[in-house]
């Protein structure tokens, strides 16, 4: 299984950890049930974090230039129209997809297009499926013009356990659907901003999978 770079510190220092501490409670407890149960514990919590930042392969869905994909596995938490977004110039369509601990937590482009805007916002940490996360959490924005001249919003959201967004995002940068945009660590959302007239193809409590489930296709016009 491959680890995913962003993880590559963390599961080094959560590994050694768990061998030192092995180390010391069997020396300690001169090899009892209970030293053996810690040690299992701590090596069982080593390759959840390892699971945690795995890197699949993904095959990327042949999608039309005005349909989005998945930008993360997860589930579909909210759809609704929403009030202005700065950038989207007026009310559009939010779709969110909240990650548990459970998912792959790596981002990817949902279509092929040109970053027109990239911003981070400190914030709060409150649960990612909260309806005021979107606004009141740490988060990046980027802001994407497809080849088909929409323009739509991504947003990466820190979750209650989350601390750290990485996002690759810079302005002016050509992107392709299914490429790396970034990666959220330990439970976090993704929103999608679409503009009015975009076709929502999936509902509420929908699983989808990145590169692979299609989200939604933008006007025509």
């Amino acid at each position: 299984m491959k680890i995913h770079k962003e993880g590559l510190s963390s599961v080094g220092l959560v590994l050694a950890i768990s061998s030192l501490l092995s180390s010391l409670f069997i020396f300690f407890l001169n090899g009892s049930w209970l030293s053996i149960f810690l040690s299992v514990a701590l090596y069982g919590f080593a390759l959840f974090v390892t699971y945690f930042f795995r890197e699949p392969n993904r095959e990327i869905a042949n999608a039309a230039p005005n349909e989005l994909l998945a930008s993360a596995d997860g589930k579909i938490v909210i759809i609704k129209e929403v009030d202005s977004e700065d950038f989207m110039g007026g009310k559009s369509l939010q779709v969110s997809i909240f990650m548990s601990v459970f998912n792959v937590h790596i981002n990817y482009y949902p279509i092929d297009g040109k970053i027109i805007h990239s911003d981070y916002h400190p914030g709060d940490n409150l649960v990612a499926w909260h309806p005021k996360s979107s606004v009141k959490n740490e988060r990046t924005s980027i802001g994407i013009e497809t080849i088909t001249k929409h323009k739509i919003l991504l947003r990466q959201i820190a979750g209650y356990i989350a601390r750290r967004i990485v996002c690759y995002s810079k302005e002016n940068q050509s992107v392709k659907k299914g490429t790396q945009l970034g990666f959220i660590k330990f439970g976090s959302r993704v929103d999608y901003f679409l503009p009015i007239g975009s076709e929502i193809l999936v509902n509420v409590g929908d699983k989808v999978k990145a590169c692979q489930t299609i989200i939604a296709k933008l006007p025509n016009n």
